[in-house]
């Protein structure tokens, strides 16, 4: 009696969202190193880029912001405040609490870096027309 076996499943690892999602992602990265070099990483950016938009907020707030785990924007967090481009204060409605905002110089690097940035952007989405670099970015904030 011979048994029968499965048949084998039709799962191919580059039509998976995932495996692709994670290529993209690094080549963006790469993008992003090659622009800004050492000087910041793409999540350093995010949170100087939200600290711009939003102002002061407390680090547990800005890690809301930027999608990142509370143990990752501390580390962020502190990076950024060893470098001078952000600072802390005690939340007066709450002193166990440190509120986060830009520095005068974390200031000036999220205005003096927001063209390469945008250029980061241009540069990742460069292989595709204008229609799909829109269809491309509407389609995936419906997956967020």
């Amino acid at each position: 009696m011979s048994a029968v076996s499965a048949p084998e499943p039709a799962y191919r690892l580059d039509e998976q969202v995932g495996f692709v999602l994670r290529q993209v992602q690094q080549r963006h990265t790469g993008i992003f190193a090659a622009a800004f070099g050492d000087d910041m990483t793409p999540t350093q950016w995010s949170a100087l880029v939200r600290l711009a938009e939003a102002g002061e907020c407390s680090q547990n707030h800005l890690g809301r912001l930027i999608a990142t785990d509370v143990a990752t924007i501390k580390g962020i967090a502190d990076r950024l405040i060893r470098r001078g481009l952000v600072e802390t204060r005690a939340d007066p409605a709450d002193r166990r609490r440190l509120l986060l905002r830009l520095t005068e110089a974390g200031h000036d690097a999220y205005r003096t870096r927001a063209a390469t940035a945008l250029d980061v952007s241009s540069e990742t989405l460069a292989p595709l027309s204008k229609t799909e670099q829109a269809t491309l970015l509407r389609l995936l904030d419906r997956l967020r």
